[in-house]
């Protein structure tokens, strides 16, 4: 590859990171805009529920579908589109207090949301030429900007008021410009998804045991968001600034995770780091349930940690496994890993309500139990295909390509 090219590949890499973190900053941020309506528009909790579900929901169901699209037809300009959607419904969410319109745009954020993952992760495995370290930063991107969104909404309602949501859409029209001028100017997709498997079949059934396992993942990651600070408090006796600290040992050391797994797998293998780090989590998990006084905190670095470490390598084996459907397999993947288990967390808390936190936490080791019996069948993909970037001034929104980038 020519210092030109490498070049070329570094730049779309940092571009689509970003745009990563920019684009799930809105998938935080509708969580966050709760206390808001809630003070100035006094919605109840079913309103807020609803509003959460428009975002989450529609995402869920979307995402494959989206994949499923782009399948058909490479499609780039859902990359910027999808951005820009999401962040101009979390704009409008605040400028008319009307329910409906509320609800209608948060679900168009959500829409935006889920247009944006499958195409990027497609871009994301080609500018990294199918790099496991890359990808891993690529995932690291959409982490951190799902963990950045209520902080940037607490940042700028905090002395706005709702009526400031629309300078919430600032990240979202530089993220959308950048990237577009992107994919005009420098990045030339690889091949037709039909053209780089080239002769490799679909494997749907290893696709389906990966889908379980994301699926447990995002419950079990989902469920420590919602209930690991209320648990720290219980066990050590202490206020919300100690639950607070341990969600943020369990994000810092779940960064840290995301990019140990992608250099795990191309030390070790994607399919063994992956059984691997399932495993280990259902120790780690027990051990947090039932490890006493402040020690604690260990344990809830161990789980952020191992957890994390499948993140990305599920995205690529996806996409491998479904060699001939990786916006699918990235709708999946990518899209479900961050927002299905939203649906799963109103049912922790009503079994929260019933017995106690530690029963939700031990209840909790459900999840990466069956996903660990679930990758134990994993097979390692044939043949994955590693595109790289090519530079290209002729590539427009049409997903039209004036050549191949070399395989």
């Amino acid at each position: 590859m020519s210092t030109t090219t490498t070049q070329t590949s570094r730049w779309a890499s940092m571009v689509l990171i970003a745009g990563h973190a920019v684009n799930d900053v809105y998938q935080g941020a509708v969580p966050a805009l709760v206390p808001f309506f809630v003070a100035e528009r006094h919605y109840d909790y079913v309103a807020i529920s609803g509003l959460t579900l428009a975002a989450t929901v529609l995402s869920s169901i979307a995402q494959p579908a989206f994949g499923a699209l782009t399948d058909r037809r490479s499609l780039p300009w859902l990359v910027p589109a999808g951005m820009a959607l999401a962040g101009l419904g979390i704009a409008a969410a605040g400028l008319v207090d009307n329910y409906g319109f509320t609800w209608v745009v948060v679900a168009l954020s959500g829409l935006g949301v889920a247009a944006y993952h499958p195409e990027s992760a497609r871009l994301a495995r080609a500018a990294t030429a199918g790099s496991h370290v890359g990808m891993s930063w690529f995932s690291l991107g959409g982490n951190v900007g799902f963990a950045a969104g209520p902080m940037l909404v607490t940042a700028v309602l905090g002395v706005t008021g709702l009526f400031g949501t629309p300078l919430l859409a600032v990240p979202a029209v530089i993220g959308c410009l950048v990237t577009a001028a992107l994919l005009r100017r420098v990045l030339a997709p690889a091949t037709d998804t039909a053209r780089a498997a080239s002769g490799r079949s679909d494997n749907w059934r290893a696709f389906g045991l990966l889908s379980v396992a994301v699926v447990c993942r995002s419950v079990l990651m989902f469920g420590l968001s919602t209930f690991l600070a209320l648990f720290v408090q219980h066990r050590l006796h202490a206020g919300t600034v100690v639950g607070e600290a341990a969600l943020v040992v369990l994000s810092a050391f779940g960064a840290v995770g995301t990019l140990l797994g992608g250099r795990l797998a191309d030390r070790y293998g994607r399919v063994r780091t992956v059984r691997l780090a399932h495993l280990v989590t259902v120790v780690a998990l027990a051990g947090l349930v039932l490890m006493p006084g402040p020690a604690v905190f260990v344990v809830v670095a161990a789980v952020g940690l191992v957890g994390s470490v499948p993140f990305s390598l599920h995205v690529t084996l996806g996409q491998d496994y479904l060699a001939t459907r990786v916006g699918t397999a990235s709708g999946v993947t990518l899209g479900l890993a961050v927002s299905v288990g939203g649906l799963v967390a109103p049912l922790l808390g009503l079994l929260a309500e019933a017995t106690s936190l530690p029963v939700t936490l031990s209840a909790l080791l459900v999840a990466p139990v069956v996903a660990s019996l679930a990758v134990r069948r994993l097979p390692e993909p044939e043949g994955a295909v590693r595109p790289v970037v090519a530079p290209s001034p002729t590539l427009g929104f049409t997903g039209t390509r004036s050549g191949r980038a070399p395989l």
